[in-house]
């Protein structure tokens, strides 16, 4: 009888919300990744993908590699790469909305709020009341179009990588939608990774199967415990909009920033709860105090990108040799 050897674990990974300089150090993050634990991003399990978090999910399904990616970021694109450029700020208006409609965003998701309040979140109901954003986000759109075809599959297809799931939210209802997941409504990856992408307020939602859709992280910046009890072993969570250490800002908009980043914090804890509990293991990484300087009050402001980077480059590094005791949480999940 031939002896087996080891089981290779079975790994997740989920990549939060966090705008244009969330996913520059997202980038950042899984490069250090897949150099301190040796395996390649594109090979694991099951991704998650929310909002910013989404792109870089759906580009790891469609086979992109990360060094790719970190390429594209730095603007040293190398002969060959897929054309992935702007896919992080495709709204050329800049760090601020463009000004919006002077209409409510959602009245069915206030009226349901009204009927339901413990059904949404605290910020899904808040993105009701919103004024409809004006925002396009069809760059990316085309974006995807052109990888997924570049990946041999049809334009409005799923990416290759079948567990890829792209989270948005249904703007009527309030309800998390996992696209990719069986029983989940029908979408291609283009128009999923663009409903996950438009913030309330200032992106138009986006219209799938009828129904309209906007960002997923009104409903959980990371949506890691769509993974509890999906029998994986490892999971390991770069999520942009959470801290385990932070800075001292003296601006009050940086203040307030870190104040939602603390709330967004024990929500993700929250949830590693429940996925540890299946018997996974959860690793997670936020930016720590000098990526939050480098980060500043806002997550859509593109000129602070190269900063960002280079910063997540460096602490990220750091932040997975050093392994999981400074923080650690429990036996099962860890923060690095």
């Amino acid at each position: 009888m031939t002896a087996r050897g080891p089981r290779a674990p079975r790994r997740g990974l989920v990549l939060g919300a966090g705008g244009v300089l969330g996913l520059a150090w997202a980038v950042g993050a899984l490069a250090a990744l897949e150099e301190q634990e040796g395996f390649d991003c594109r090979d694991v399990d099951m991704i998650v993908g929310t909002s910013a978090g989404s792109l870089t999910a759906g580009l790891l399904g469609c086979g992109v590699p990360v060094e790719v990616m970190l390429r594209h970021q730095n603007g040293m694109p190398a002969p060959g790469d897929p054309i992935i450029d702007d896919a992080d700020d495709a709204d050329p208006g800049g760090p601020l909305p463009p000004m919006p409609a002077f209409a409510l965003g959602s009245p069915s998701l206030l009226a349901h709020t009204a009927r339901h309040p413990l059904t949404v979140t605290p910020l899904a109901a808040l993105s009701s009341l919103t004024p409809r954003g004006r925002g396009s986000l069809s760059q990316v759109a085309s974006i995807f179009a052109r990888v997924l075809q570049g990946a041999g599959q049809q334009a409005d297809g799923w990416a290759p990588h079948r567990s890829t799931w792209i989270v948005a939210m249904d703007y009527d209802s309030g309800k998390r939608i996992p696209f990719g997941r069986t029983g989940s409504p029908p979408a291609g990856l283009a128009e999923a990774v663009t409903a996950s992408c438009s913030i309330p307020g200032w992106y138009a939602p986006i219209e799938i199967g009828g129904r309209r859709y906007v960002d997923g992280g009104v409903c959980s910046s990371t949506s890691l415990d769509l993974l509890a009890g999906h029998g994986l072993d490892e999971v390991f969570v770069i999520a942009p909009m959470v801290s385990f250490a932070y800075d001292a800002p003296s601006g009050v908009a940086a203040r307030l920033e870190r104040r939602v980043r603390r709330a967004i914090t024990r929500r993700l804890l929250r949830e590693a709860e429940k996925v540890q509990a299946g018997g996974a293991r959860v690793t997670m990484l936020g930016p720590g105090p000098d990526d939050l300087e480098a980060i500043g009050a806002n997550l859509m402001d593109a000129s602070r990108r190269e900063a960002v980077l280079n910063t997540a480059l460096r602490t990220s590094a750091e932040a997975w040799r050093r392994g999981v005791d400074p923080y650690a949480l429990d036996d099962d999940s860890t923060v690095a």
